[in-house]
């Protein structure tokens, strides 16, 4: 039961380290979002240029953030997958992690 606890324990470790992951994705210089690897937004700067059209605005928002949220994501489930191996007793045939 203990290498349970520790798995677990390492998952909220890994979790917390998540949150401290920036990752910065731009679009031609006009928007530019952060997000943490557990992929929360931090932070969305817009060139004031994009203010005057509203679609134009939309279109990088979209592209952009979900750039962002893609590489968050894959960096979350690579981090996490490491986590959860680690505290993995080794059974064969039972290769999950991999």
């Amino acid at each position: 039961m203990g290498k349970l606890q520790e798995a677990q324990q390492k998952i909220e470790e890994t979790k917390k380290r998540l949150d401290t992951v920036l990752i910065d994705e731009g679009a031609s210089g006009k928007v530019k979002v952060t997000v943490t690897a557990n992929r929360e937004i931090r932070s969305i700067q817009v060139d004031d240029s994009l203010l005057e059209d509203p679609e134009e605005l939309e279109d990088y928002l979209v592209l952009t953030l979900n750039k962002a949220l893609k590489r968050a994501n894959e960096i979350n489930e690579q981090e996490m997958a490491a986590a959860a191996k680690s505290g993995m007793p080794n059974i064969p045939g039972m290769d999950f992690f991999k």
